[in-house]
């Protein structure tokens, strides 16, 4: 039987008591750019019905250099000393202080797991594994699974598979431009084929489902134009997948 969990990347236009009723978790995107107040969050998930999952993207901060254009969505200017130490999982002030609201945010949510979304810009340089390793070994992660989105070519799949063996990462990947290097540990973000002004077809959603472990617990997240029809929409092929292996 596939175990996987179905969603979107942010609720989009949906209202959240809508969305609960067609898909049963979403990646919160709010916490990459600027996190709400953990408060906020709180009440998010006490609104939430309880085996709804929400799984969040880690604070730009530890990712993102402070050059990145994506601080265009923070809600405050970012401090000279920010701006030096932001990013690439370095041993740094801002990137720890950055760590610690990430896991406060998940723990707000009750969420189990964590995406790290690195941009282009970190490339498989000595300096940014090294960063790596010490970053995710420097905390505790009390259950929660880590999954890891390197960005660009140059990301060989051997370094990727060495990285994430050690590291207990999950590789998130686009599965139809990528293969996954964690097979049984599979978080795919559908972006569009090739941009987000795509609705994805049925027979790409029944190949998806061939992309999937057998048991082993799986998240699809749409992050297209179309993304909550598509969600729903591959709902059912898993389930006509599902009934049709019993």
């Amino acid at each position: 039987m596939v175990n996987v969990k179905i969603g979107t990347c942010g609720f989009g236009r949906t209202k959240r008591p809508d969305y609960v009723k067609l898909l049963p978790v979403v990646e919160i995107q709010h916490t990459f750019y600027h996190p709400p107040q953990v408060s906020t969050l709180e009440k998010w998930r006490r609104e939430l019905p309880d085996d709804f999952e929400c799984t969040l993207k880690a604070w730009q901060m530890i990712t993102h250099e402070g050059t990145s254009p994506t601080y265009k969505r923070l809600d405050r200017p970012m401090t000279d000393k920010e701006i030096e130490e932001a990013g690439f999982f370095r041993s740094t002030e801002t990137v720890r202080e950055a760590l610690e609201l990430t896991l406060e945010c998940a723990k707000a949510l009750q969420a189990r797991t964590i995406l790290f979304q690195c941009p282009a810009r970190f490339q498989p340089l000595p300096e940014n594994i090294l960063n790596m390793k010490q970053f995710f070994s420097s905390f505790d992660r009390d259950g929660l699974n880590l999954a890891w989105e390197p960005r660009g070519k140059l990301w060989e799949d051997a370094v990727i598979k060495e990285i994430c063996g050690e590291l207990d990462l999950w590789h998130c990947v686009n599965p139809f431009q990528r293969p996954t290097v964690t097979p049984d540990k599979c978080y795919y973000r559908l972006h569009g084929q090739p941009r987000w002004r795509y609705t994805y077809d049925q027979d790409e959603l029944e190949e998806l489902v061939g992309l999937l472990p057998a048991d082993d617990l799986s998240y699809v997240f749409f992050n297209n134009i179309t993304m909550k029809d598509d969600a729903v929409r591959f709902t059912k092929v898993v389930e006509e997948y599902q009934s049709a292996n019993l």
